[in-house]
């Protein structure tokens, strides 16, 4: 198994169907308690935990998935209000060396439980139509919104899986 990618990499389906949309929904919707559930056991030692060499530790992963995940929100509501916009990327591997990543993960597992009670309240709301509506990277790459979904679904039970191989190093 490849550290990186616990759960494999991301296959960013082309054909979607509606049952597959519910389950990544029931996926996000269910993260944030995933996450609370696994912080309950945390100290300050296995905060600092990586899964592999040179990785980002424990606290560094979930305000990482709580800034991916706004990025993610926010990707969606520009897709359903404006015409394929073209959306930002980040640095995320300098936002992993800011400031606020050395705050208690207690204010990013607040932030994700708030967002992902807006976030699949939206998509659980999405007519079929606003499914198929996209956005754009810089490079060109076009992603619906029913194949966002996938990504994000994915995205957090990924760094969830690095959390667990970092706690059980």
């Amino acid at each position: 198994m490849d550290s990186r990618y616990p759960i494999g990499q991301f296959n960013c389906p082309n054909e979607v169907q509606e049952t597959d949309i519910q389950m990544w929904i029931t996926e996000m919707t269910a993260l944030p308690s995933r996450l609370n559930a696994l912080a309950e056991s945390l100290d300050e030692w296995k905060l600092t935990k990586t899964y592999r060499e040179n990785s980002w530790n424990v606290r560094q992963l979930i305000h990482h998935i709580a800034d991916s995940h706004l990025n993610g929100y926010m990707r969606m509501k520009l897709a359903l209000t404006e015409e394929n916009p073209i959306v930002k990327t980040y640095e995320e591997s300098e936002w992993a060396t800011l400031i606020d990543y050395e705050m208690p993960i207690k204010v990013s597992l607040q932030l994700l439980e708030s967002l992902h009670e807006r976030w699949t309240y939206l998509l659980e709301n999405l007519t079929a139509t606003q499914l198929q509506r996209t956005y754009q990277y810089p490079d060109g790459m076009k992603m619906r919104i029913e194949q966002s979904i996938a990504l994000y679904a994915w995205h957090g039970n990924h760094h969830l899986a690095h959390i667990q191989q970092a706690l059980n190093n």
